[in-house]
């Protein structure tokens, strides 16, 4: 039994109702502003795992959907979900607010690790991040890894104060570098191209991407910074997950690539081709990345 009693969201009653779990029940939860689509992703991830929980006592399951940070975090600390699917950046966020302990590296459409680059026209006068002051950039939305915490950590760094625009039009304070949210790639590059922002900020993945980033406009940019490596996505558990439950679920998930039977639940699960192991080095390296996402909602919430 992983729970006596749990208050939680119940997708198949209510997108956002409360619901009692039965006993020997896994708990498979994400953040997710399209609770829909994400039910349709990660179900048929839960269908294929829960049948060969059996040995642990694991005998049904459900998704457990968490409009935003705050409420997954008061799942995590009430124990109310067991498995979170999440990006490196709210992974790690949830590894330092909430002790979700990650246990798998997802490799999403063939890719394992990405970076950010932050670009600018190649006729602007900014060669690097130290001339950003008193200029613009877009990020895609709060969520994004390598289009929000990676970039605006990076400009943390280079101790500059962010400012959030109402418009791409608001007018910079001299002393900071504005922001603001495009909510899509093609904006983002869309804006840099028309010089409606100074800079965007993009995944090496987006970057080849000609839907997102048009390579009419790409050969007009200039990469003036470029983020370190981290991983595609993380499976992160509770940390009051039965030890057993945590060490079988890891088992099927590593095993999951080379069983026929997982194929299309890894296809409708973000394209995924294989979950990996999460080495002492990179369970360092997450945690002082939580810890610079940490400090990236400190600094502008």
């Amino acid at each position: 039994m992983i729970k006596g009693f749990v208050s939680a969201l119940l997708l198949t009653v209510s997108i956002f109702g409360m619901h009692s779990v039965q006993a020997e029940e896994l708990v498979f939860g994400r953040i997710s502003d399209s609770p829909k689509d994400s039910y349709r992703e990660l179900k048929p991830l839960l269908d294929y795992v829960v049948p060969r929980m059996k040995s642990v006592g694991v005998t049904s399951g459900r998704i457990l959907m968490a409009k935003d940070m705050s409420q997954m975090l008061g799942f995590l600390r009430r124990g109310e979900v067991d498995w979170v699917s999440e990006t490196t950046a709210m992974g790690t966020l949830l590894q330092v607010r909430g002790n979700a302990v990650p246990i798998l590296l997802t490799e999403r459409s063939g890719v394992a690790t990405y970076k950010t680059l932050i670009f600018v026209r190649k006729d602007s006068p900014i060669m690097d991040l130290s001339q950003m002051k008193g200029r613009s950039i877009a990020f895609q939305r709060p969520s994004s890894t390598t289009s929000f915490f990676l970039p605006a950590s990076m400009l943390l760094e280079k101790k500059y104060r962010l400012q959030n625009l109402q418009s791409p039009f608001t007018k910079v304070d001299s002393h900071e570098v504005g922001y603001i949210f495009a909510q899509s790639e093609r904006n983002i590059s869309t804006w840099v191209h028309k010089r409606i922002v100074d800079a965007g900020t993009f995944s090496t993945i987006g970057w080849e991407n000609p839907n997102q980033m048009p390579p009419q406009f790409r050969k007009d940019f200039r990469v003036i910074a470029t983020s370190a490596e981290v991983p595609r996505a993380l499976e992160l558990v509770s940390p009051q997950l039965s030890p057993k439950i945590r060490e079988r679920l890891k088992e099927v998930l590593l095993n999951a690539h080379q069983d026929p039977a997982a194929a299309k639940a890894l296809q409708s699960y973000y394209r995924t081709r294989v979950f990996k192991p999460v080495s002492p080095e990179e369970m360092r390296k997450l945690r002082a990345m939580g810890g610079r996402m940490h400090n990236v909602r400190e600094a502008l919430e």
